[in-house]
């Protein structure tokens, strides 16, 4: 009886040593990414763009394979700060990205295909302001500003579905807004300051 508690006590480090070297390694890597997503989102709520982008691509790196629901969500929160950062023509790129690979996958959080789709309006709002500016034809920026205007629409209708009061009436401005810059001349552009987010 002895000789079998003894070589039980004995097998407790192999399987501790089995353990670290083999899930443990995984609960490592999810540990590292969510220790750099703190420092993004710090970086974030601190109003340090440049940061913040930085800091959610190496939590993004270091985030372990099979993992696509956390992924997606420091995905948009990057995009988010890539649009803040300057770095408008990037956050659009990976916000249509993103929306389309949510929109395929059916287990995806409902919440958060919402919230992309609402950056990603934000996102063709401003980059149609960008191009009428630049002087680019209406033909070029028109699809944009017009995807804008159907991404609000729809999410104003969910959020009609869902009840909540505050997110119809914010997409709902959001909608005039894209309608308005859609009819505006030119000229009356111009004269407006740029759009804050």
């Amino acid at each position: 009886m002895r000789t079998l508690v003894l070589i039980g006590w004995l097998m407790v480090p192999l399987a501790v040593a089995a353990y670290h070297y083999g899930p443990g390694q995984e609960r490592l890597k999810l540990d590292d990414a969510a220790a750099q997503l703190s420092v993004a989102d710090a970086h974030a709520a601190a109003g340090d763009w440049t940061e913040a982008v930085a800091a959610y691509d190496d939590a993004l790196r270091m985030l372990p394979p099979g993992h696509t629901a956390q992924a997606q969500r420091i995905r948009l929160e990057r995009a988010k700060a890539q649009m803040l950062a300057h770095k408008l023509p990037e956050a659009h790129a990976d916000l249509q990205a993103l929306a389309d690979e949510l929109e395929r996958d059916t287990a995806a959080d409902p919440k958060l295909r919402a919230e992309t789709r609402s950056a990603l309006a934000g996102s063709q709002y401003y980059m149609t302001w960008l191009m009428r500016l630049e002087g680019l034809s209406r033909d070029v920026w028109e699809p944009e500003i017009e995807a804008a205007r159907q991404n609000y629409r729809l999410l104003a209708e969910q959020a009609e579905s869902a009840g909540d009061t505050a997110a119809i009436a914010r997409h709902e401005q959001d909608l005039e807004s894209a309608i308005r810059l859609a009819r505006l001349d030119l000229s009356e552009l111009q004269g407006l300051p740029l759009p804050s987010q």
